[in-house]
């Protein structure tokens, strides 16, 4: 088995650095394509991705406005870029080793409050709208 060569990262990291433009938007756009799909990976990620695909449209009927669809739609995307940040922490965190460590649990534990706080300001978002549409 061949070890990896750590110059070719090094090398493959400069040439990135080295587009502009479109050339690196696209290259960059690749990347984060990886990162999602990377992200579907994970069950939380994914249970996620489903409710964005129920609420997302919901927030277009359920709106009154631009704004309002806006921050319902917001609130739900939020959830998602907390989600994936949080799975890139405990990536990072698990990259370093696999043994148990205060400062990694913590870390994970913070990534963890992160998503709580996005998904509970999401349902207050999602439950006031409910209930102001209802009450009028």
């Amino acid at each position: 088995m061949t070890t990896p060569d750590p110059s070719a990262t090094t090398d493959a990291a400069a040439e990135h650095k080295t587009r502009r433009g479109l050339q690196r938007l696209l290259h960059a756009t690749g990347y984060s394509l990886q990162g999602l799909a990377a992200a579907w990976e994970e069950k939380a990620f994914r249970l996620e991705v489903a409710w964005a695909v129920i609420l997302l449209p919901a927030a277009c009927v359920l709106g009154r406005g631009w704004v309002e669809v806006a921050v319902l739609a917001g609130s739900v995307l939020a959830v998602l870029v907390v989600e994936l940040l949080n799975t890139a922490v405990e990536a990072v965190v698990d990259r370093v080793g696999p043994e148990w460590h205060l400062l990694a649990k913590k870390a994970k534990d913070i990534g963890s409050a992160a998503v709580l706080l996005s998904v509970l300001f999401c349902a207050a978002v999602w439950i006031a709208a409910l209930v102001t549409r209802l009450g009028s």
